[in-house]
């Protein structure tokens, strides 16, 4: 019988490397690997089944996006989010966002709104289903799709260099129950505006979305600072109390 917890042994099914990407990430965004302390590597190879090699490849990728920071002879660390870099990057996404919205209304084909609309749809079942990281997945990829209707590679690349740092604070805005209501009713908003074609309200919309969805985050952020255990402990757990069950 195979190894399940040996990364090295010869039998075990090793996932796809983008499997560990995506599964390290989640653990990011979700508060397991919390910012500070040393990311253990050992750990995180018996986790997922591989070697320490794919493992630091991985770390680089996470790297890349802006969530992990590599010291040589120090390892790897969950980058910690500051309120002063959630407000520049909110400040810049809503922008791009808001951009992005103009140009997806005028350019977007029938087919392509039917996509965006059963995504939503089935994000917003996860949402009355209450399960935070389903609906986030959808929610990221509506937005992801938004702009690449819009069919400007070079706003689509300034969007890329950033999505991956803004994911956290904005899975942390959804710990707000009452937010995370709003920013539901928000999407439909988006939405009746792609279907109506309106640019102009499309792109408003987006960016007051992200602008309220910032303040979210910088509230939250500056509760943990002073010393908030209820936002400490929400933030650091996988979104338990959003779910209405008891936070860890």
């Amino acid at each position: 019988m195979p190894d399940s917890t040996n990364p090295e042994s010869p039998k075990q099914e090793r996932p796809r490397y983008d499997d560990v990407v995506s599964g390290i990430r989640d653990m990011i965004i979700e508060g397991e690997l919390a910012p500070g302390p040393r990311i253990s590597e050992r750990e995180l190879c018996a986790r997922f089944g591989v070697s320490r090699t794919p493992l630091r490849e991985a770390l680089k990728v996470l790297a890349s996006e802006g969530l992990v920071e590599l010291t040589p002879n120090r390892g790897a660390r969950v980058i910690r989010l500051t309120e002063a870099d959630a407000r520049d990057m909110f400040e810049v996404m809503g922008t791009l966002e808001g951009l992005a919205g103009e140009l997806v209304a005028a350019r977007i084909a029938a087919e392509e709104i039917a996509e965006i609309k059963a995504l939503h749809y089935q994000m917003a079942l996860h949402h009355a289903r209450r399960e935070l990281m389903p609906y986030f997945r959808l929610n990221q990829e509506i937005h992801r799709k938004i702009f690449e209707i819009g069919r400007n590679r070079t706003l689509i690349g300034i969007y890329r260099g950033l999505a991956g740092r803004i994911r956290r604070p904005r899975y942390l805005a959804n710990i707000s129950p009452a937010r995370w209501a709003e920013a539901l009713k928000e999407h439909e908003a988006i939405l009746d505006a792609l279907e109506a074609r309106d640019g102009q309200a499309l792109g408003r919309i987006l960016k007051d979305h992200l602008r309220k969805t910032g303040e979210t985050v910088l509230q939250a952020l500056r509760e943990e600072t002073g010393g908030g255990q209820a936002v400490r402990r929400e933030i650091s757990g996988t979104g338990r109390a959003v779910a209405g069950l008891p936070a860890k």
